[in-house]
Order: structure tokens, then sequence, then C-alpha cells
């Protein structure tokens, strides 16, 4: 991988991380068509500059929990922080029980990513349908039951296509929960399991098996980063809005791409 491939896979993941259209989805892309072999210490490296992209621009709303967390009762914040808690049993039993056939599939080609782009699709157009169907006066706050619904569309979307924010999102507002509210908490529910993985894979040495030089990571960190930091405000703008069948239709599209490439 040279320094321009590491810059544009970098702003790939930082732009597709937020957006739903498959972050691990469009590296597979890039990757094929730059000719560059998986390499699991670059994604590592380009998820942390996701997730400091994340902190920097809910760090109000952290710092917030925090305090609430540390008044030790139980309180908005904590209920708040324990939802989260709950939305990661689903991605913790996958990632103790099932992380080799999740790593398969990320080594399944394009075929895997192009069905799962539409299911990512089906599930965009679907919720918005769903949306509204709705009266926008009973969407609500984040509940335990949705926290968990959309923590289970977090753990299926471990598969390579399946965009974690769009499923969660989706997922979200298909339980009934407020729009500006379902953007927020997708994002923030992501932390924990992304900084746990990294760190899982530092530890177990998985990441120092990379053959990328530290020049190459450090210009897809900022990369990722700095597109990170875009993507992550324009998304939770759109999500207002609710005008998520563009990015269906956009899913449908690169599908086709991928079917193309893959049977070229």
């Amino acid at each position: 991988m040279d320094s321009v491939q590491a810059i544009i896979l970098g702003l790939i993941q930082g732009l597709t991380e937020f957006l739903p259209v498959s972050s691990s989805g469009h590296l597979a892309i890039g990757k094929h068509l730059f000719g560059v072999e998986p390499d699991l210490s670059f994604d590592i490296v380009v998820h942390a500059a996701t997730v400091l992209a994340t902190i920097v621009v809910f760090r109000k709303e952290i710092l917030q929990l925090l305090q609430g967390l540390f008044k030790f009762k139980y309180n908005d914040e904590t209920k708040y922080i324990c939802m989260i808690l709950v939305s990661m049993i689903p991605v913790f039993v996958v990632g103790m029980f099932f992380k080799d056939y999740v790593e398969a599939l990320f080594g399944s080609g394009l075929l895997v990513v192009g069905c799962a782009l539409l299911v990512t699709a089906a599930l965009l157009f679907f919720s918005e349908w769903r949306k509204k169907s709705q009266d926008a006066a009973n969407a609500g706050d984040v509940t335990y039951k949705s926290a968990l619904w959309m923590g289970l569309a977090q753990a299926v979307a471990v598969i390579p296509g399946l965009s974690r924010s769009g499923s969660t999102i989706a997922t979200g507002l298909i339980c009934g929960v407020d729009k500006g509210k379902v953007a927020r908490f997708s994002f923030l529910m992501v932390l924990v399991p992304i900084l746990g993985e990294a760190f899982l894979d530092l530890v177990g040495g998985d990441a120092a098996s990379g053959t990328i030089g530290g020049f190459q990571l450090a210009l897809g960190f900022v990369a990722a980063f700095i597109s990170g930091l875009f993507a992550c405000k324009v998304m939770i703008s759109i999500v207002r809005k609710a005008e998520l069948k563009w990015f269906a239709l956009y899913c449908v599209i690169a599908a086709i791409a991928c079917f193309i490439m893959n049977f070229a």
C-alpha cells in the first residue's frame, strides 16, 4: 500500500463509517480496486480514527454522561449508559463465540459484500417508509427494548457490506425512536465495541502482523479522522430529515458494481 492508497482508503473509512453505506464493504471494494491485500493493522488504525472523530463530535454529550455516572445514583445519564451496555450484549456474544466465522466472511469476496449492500438498501427503504407512516409526534426516546434491537442490528452488521450505522439507525426508526435521538445513540453505542476490539487485537498481537509502514498508517489515520468528523456531522443532519432513500439507492448501485467486479 502506497501513501496515496492509504489516504484514499482512510477517506473511504471516515466517510462510510457514519454514512449508511457500509465502511467494511467500501474498504473491501477499495482494496480490490487497488489490489491491496487485507491488513488488520490498517483496519484497526482507521477504525480508531473514526472513534476519535465520534468522541470529538459528541464530547459534550460524553462528558455529561460521565458526570452523571459519577454521581453514583440512577439518573438519566446512568440510564443512558445502561442502555448502551444492553446494546452491546449481542455484539459481545458474536465476538466471543462467532469471531472465526466473522473473520471468514471478510475474506469471502465482493459477492457477499454486494448481497449485504442490497440488504442495507432494503432496510433503509423500509425504515423511511415506516417512519413516514408513523405519527412524528409519537416518536420517543431510546428505551431498553429499542436499544436491544439496535444492538442486534449492530451484531448482524459485522457482515461486510451490511452498514452498521444504517442498520442501527434504521432499526431505531422502525422502533419509533426520534430521528435526532436515534442518530446520537447509534454513534455512541459503537464506541466501546470498537475500542474493545482494537484493544484485544493489540494485546493478542494480531495488529503486529501488519506489513504497512508507519507513515502510511499515519496518513490513513489522519484521512479517516478528518473525513469522519465531516461525515458524522452531516449524517446527524440527514437523519433528522429522514432522507435515507438516496443512500438506499446508492447501496443498490454499489451492489451492482460489486457483482460486476466479482464476475468480470
